[in-house]
Formats: structure tokens, C-alpha cells, sequence
């Protein structure tokens, strides 16, 4: 699908206007790009990504690397297994900080190219028969009942990991104390999850919530389901952890309006050593397509160019090369 777009595209149009560089300074430097596994929107997105800077940087100098996540991307680019990746804009401060989740870890070699590239909402979904069997759909209600549940979520990696920690947290449970009531932590691999919950081997699924996400669709599709909102006290919590609180929705069948969550954000990360003028066609190139973007995947078309070099949508510092493109444009005086 990627390719068939792209290939729409002309080599001109690519060429024109997206840069000024010779092909000696753009090909100096190889450009790995850390996404997710494929068919994810940050797959696309890498991929998109790749078939746009190709042709300028030069044949076979742009990979992709379709395994990863929002709380393993930082690290991996602090330790130079890719140049660039996504991130999440949560996860990069976290990593930047040397936050608890990353268990001593920090990566104070990443700086960001460009932000606000979507939103991406921490929620929370239950399947319809456990709601009808705990008689409510108040969250908070739910988890300080001391009752234990089958808490479903992608594998450690996965930004949902540490948000539904936090969650849990914040109404005086732990992933220890869901097993010790009788309940239990599954972790499955993304493809597995529509089958967990259709099996009945689930009763809360906790997933970041996207437009358009493919295993949401599918888990919507295929079973029957509630959205519940994230309570009050797990907000706060997750705002001081560095989620925006917000709503989202309704994108998907079972979600019958808007519900609350907590959102990630979306940024794209380079290693400190990224060349500068490697950096600036990256961020040249992305900006100046956004469009393009948004026709390659529904989750890119609320991308907001405008907005990318913000504090709050980039989690960590600019890129020197980054920055140097959105001085030259305007948006930094």
C-alpha cells in the first residue's frame, strides 16, 4: 500500500522543493529508522518516511526497523541501533530524565525533529460480560473493589505498560495485587490480543487508541466490548508523568462517545550525532509533506506543521539541524 502511494509521487516532486542539498552532504551519513512491527501506523509512517529521503540521500541509505515501541525507541536510538526512530513524546522525556521506567536508564544523547505528529490516547476497553457481571462501568470503582481481573497488554516495551501501572496506582492497586486477588497480568504480542479477548482469556485491555488502530478494529469487530474512562485519580497521575488528559473518540463501533484517556503524543527522535544537515532534510521533508503523510495512514492527517517544534509536542530539545529549518521558516525567532 505504502509503495503503491508513493509511487504516485513523482521523483520531481520530491526532489523540488523538499530540499537544496547536494547528493555528496545528504549521503554522508546512513539513516536507520526505528518504528514498530509491520502493518502498525508507525511502520507506515517509517516507512512513508523512507521513500520520501531515499532518493536524496541516496540508494539503500534509509532502513527500517519494524520492531520496537514507544518506551523502547529512546533507548534504542541512545544507543545508536538507529538513527532516528518514533517515540512517543511521554516516553522521550521519561527516557531523556532517566525516569523510574527505565530502571536506571536514561538517554541524554536524543533530541527531536518533529512533533505533534498525532495524538495517541492511553484507554481502557472491557469485554461486555465482565461489565455486566461487576455491575458498573466506573473504572475506579472496579479496581479498588480489591477483586481481581484478567488485565490484558501488549508486551513490556509498549507504552500501555507503564500508563496501566500507573493507572492501577493511582486507585491503590499494582499488577502484584491484581495477581494476589486472584487476578492476573496477560502480556500477548499485538497479534494475539483479538484473540485473548474473543477466547474469553480477557477482561480489561488497556492499549494506546488511535484512529483507524487495526487490533482495536479488529477487537471491536469481533467481540463485544465497553470503552471505559480513565478516573480521575489515574488522570492526575498520568499528568504528572507526563500524559496529556483529554478525550478521544468515538472512532470505533463499541465506542458509543467520547471517552477519556491520557494522551502520549507522538515525536520523531534522533541521536545528538544525526548530522545537522541530515537532521534539517528530515524535518524539512516531513513538514513540507504532511499531506502525504495523512493520505498514507488516517492517523497522520491531524498533523499540524505548525505545531512541531513545540515544547509540549516534542518531549526533549531540538536537533541543532531541526531547529535550524524551523528558524528558517519562521516559527522560531
Amino acid at each position: 500500500m505504502i509503495r503503491n502511494f508513493l509511487g504516485r509521487a513523482s521523483a520531481a516532486a520530491l526532489m523540488t522543493g523538499l530540499i537544496v542539498f547536494s547528493a555528496g552532504t545528504a549521503s554522508a551519513q546512513e539513516v536507520r529508522i526505528g518504528a514498530m512491527r509491520e502493518g502498525t501506523s508507525w511502520y507506515i509512517f517509517a516507512a512513508t518516511l523512507e521513500q520520501m529521503v531515499e532518493p536524496i540521500l541516496g540508494a539503500n541509505s534509509v532502513e527500517v526497523i519494524a520492531r520496537g515501541g514507544g518506551v523502547a525507541n529512546p533507548m534504542v536510538v541512545q544507543q545508536g541501533k538507529a538513527e532516528i526512530a518514533l517515540s512517543n513524546v511521554a516516553t522521550a522525556k521519561w527516557a531523556y530524565e532517566g525516569n523510574p521506567v527505565y530502571e536506571g536508564a536514561s538517554a541524554p544523547d536524543i533530541r527531536s525533529l518533529v512533533g505533534g505528529l498525532n495524538n495517541v490516547y492511553i484507554g481502557v476497553m472491557a469485554t461486555q460480560s465482565f461489565i455486566d457481571a461487576a455491575g458498573t462501568t466506573d473504572l475506579a470503582e472496579i479496581i479498588k473493589s480489591g477483586k481481581g481481573f484478567r488485565l490484558l497488554l501488549k508486551p513490556t516495551g509498549s507504552s500501555s505498560v507503564p500508563a496501566a501501572e500507573l493507572i492501577l496506582q493511582a486507585d491503590g492497586s499494582s499488577f502484584e495485587a491484581l495477581k494476589a486477588s486472584g487476578g492476573d497480568v496477560i502480556q500477548v504480542a499485538e497479534s494475539q490480543i483479538a484473540d485473548s479477548i474473543r477466547n474469553g482469556n480477557a477482561d480489561i485491555y488497556v492499549d494506546t487508541m488511535i484512529k483507524g488502530h487495526p487490533t482495536i478494529t479488529e477487537v471491536n469487530l469481533t467481540a463485544d466490548t465497553v470503552f471505559l474512562d480513565i478516573p480521575q485519580e489515574g488522570l492526575d497521575l498520568l499528568a504528572a508523568n507526563g500524559l496529556t488528559p483529554g478525550k478521544y473518540g468515538p472512532w470505533f463501533d463499541d465506542q458509543k462517545a467520547e471517552n477519556t484517556g491520557a494522551n502520549l503524543g507522538t515525536v520523531l527522535i534522533a541521536n545528538a550525532s544525526l548530522s545537522d544537515d541530515t537532521a534539517y532534510l528530515i524535518t524539512k521533508t516531513l513538514i513540507e509533506n504532511a499531506a502525504e503523510l495523512g493520505e498514507a495512514h488516517a492517523a497522520w492527517k491531524a498533523f499540524d506543521p505548525k505545531t512541531a517544534f513545540l515544547p509540549e509536542n516534542t518531549g526533549v530539545p531540538l536537533h541543532p539541524g531541526a531547529e535550524r529549518y524551523y528558524r528558517e521558516i519562521g516559527l522560531i525567532n
